[in-house]
C-alpha cells in the first residue's frame, strides 16, 4: 500500500501594493470580495472585518505591508512590492 502525503495549503491570499499603504476599504476593493467602496464601508461598519485578528470598525484604517484582514473565511495579506 503506497501513502501519499500532500502539504496542507494555506487560504492566505497575497494583497501586493505599490504603495507605502492601503486603506482597508481599498485592499477589500483590490481582493475583489466587494463590489463597490460603499459596499465595503457597511461591511466594516458592522464588524464582519478582522485587521490582524481582530475586527475592525475604521472603513480608512490603513494597511502596511505585513497586515493580514479576514473576510466571510478569506484570509488575505499585504505584501510590499520589492520591485525597484
Amino acid at each position: 500500500m503506497k501513502v501519499t502525503v500532500k502539504k496542507k495549503q494555506s487560504n492566505t491570499v497575497d494583497l501586493t501594493i505599490h504603495t507605502e499603504f492601503i486603506k482597508l476599504q481599498d485592499a477589500m476593493k483590490y481582493a475583489n470580495v466587494v463590489y463597490s467602496g460603499g459596499e465595503a464601508k457597511q461591511l466594516i461598519l458592522e464588524g464582519q472585518v478582522k485587521v490582524n485578528g481582530e475586527v475592525c470598525t475604521m472603513r480608512g484604517k490603513k494597511l502596511h505591508p505585513g497586515d493580514t484582514f479576514s473576510f466571510m473565511g478569506g484570509n488575505y495579506l499585504i505584501c510590499a512590492n520589492d520591485t525597484p
